[in-house]
C-alpha cells in the first residue's frame, strides 16, 4: 500500500468539506483531518473493511471542527458539537438525513475506545486513525512506506502540543466529557510519545 493507491473522492460534498476544514482549522489540525481519512482509508482497504469513501472523507474533515473557536460549544462536547456541524454540512450539500445522521455519528465515534466495523465501518476507522495520529496507536498495523509517505506530504506541524492544548481546555470545562478522561487517564503523556512524531 502506497499514498498513490489511496482514492479520494471527487465530489461536490468531498471537496466541500475539505474548503471547510481549510478555512477554519490551523495547518496543523487541517493536516491532521487530512491523514485522519488517509491512515483510515488505506487501513481499510488493508484489511478488507468495505467503507463509503465520501462518507468517510466528509467526517474526517469535520471531526475536530468542534476544537476551533467558531464552532466550540461550551454545552456539548467537541464531538458532539463536530457532529452537529457534520449534519448540517451533509443538510446543504443535499444529503438525506440518513446520511447526515451518519456523517453526524461517524465525527461523534471517533472520541469512542473501540467502534465495532459491524455496524460502523466508517466510524470504526475513523476511531483507529485518530487515535493512531494523536497518540500513536499500533502504528505497525501501517507499512513503513506509507508512514513515510503521508508524514512528508503532510507534516504533522506540532499537532501534539496544539492537540493536548485544545484537549485539556475542553476537559477543564467540561470535565464528564471524553475528554475529561482522556486528560485524567494520561493521554498528555501518550500523545508526547507519538512515535510519528519521532
Amino acid at each position: 500500500m502506497r499514498l498513490a493507491d489511496i482514492v479520494i473522492p471527487d465530489t461536490p460534498a468531498a471537496r466541500g468539506a475539505l474548503e471547510v476544514a481549510t478555512a477554519y482549522c490551523s495547518p496543523a489540525l487541517l493536516n491532521h483531518s487530512v491523514r485522519a481519512y488517509l491512515w483510515a482509508a488505506a487501513y481499510g482497504a488493508m484489511n478488507d473493511v468495505a467503507f463509503d469513501a465520501e462518507l468517510l472523507y466528509v467526517a474526517s474533515m469535520m471531526h475536530d471542527i468542534g476544537l476551533v473557536k467558531e464552532f466550540d460549544s461550551h454545552t456539548v462536547p467537541f464531538e458532539e458539537a463536530g457532529g452537529h456541524v457534520a449534519w448540517v454540512f451533509a443538510a446543504g450539500a443535499g444529503w438525506p438525513v440518513e446520511r447526515r445522521v451518519r456523517a453526524s455519528e461517524i465525527v461523534v465515534r471517533h472520541m469512542w475506545d473501540s467502534v465495532d466495523p459491524a455496524w460502523d465501518p466508517e466510524g470504526h476507522l475513523l476511531e483507529l486513525s485518530t487515535a493512531l495520529d494523536i497518540s500513536g496507536r499500533r502504528p505497525e498495523d501501517f507499512p513503513p512506506g506509507l508512514r513515510a509517505e503521508v508524514l512528508e506530504s503532510y507534516p504533522r506541524k506540532g499537532i501534539g502540543s496544539e492537540f493536548t492544548a485544545c484537549l485539556m481546555n475542553q476537559a477543564t470545562r467540561k470535565p464528564d466529557s471524553l475528554a475529561g478522561g482522556f486528560a485524567r487517564s494520561g493521554v498528555a503523556e501518550r500523545i508526547a510519545a507519538n512515535p510519528l512524531d519521532r
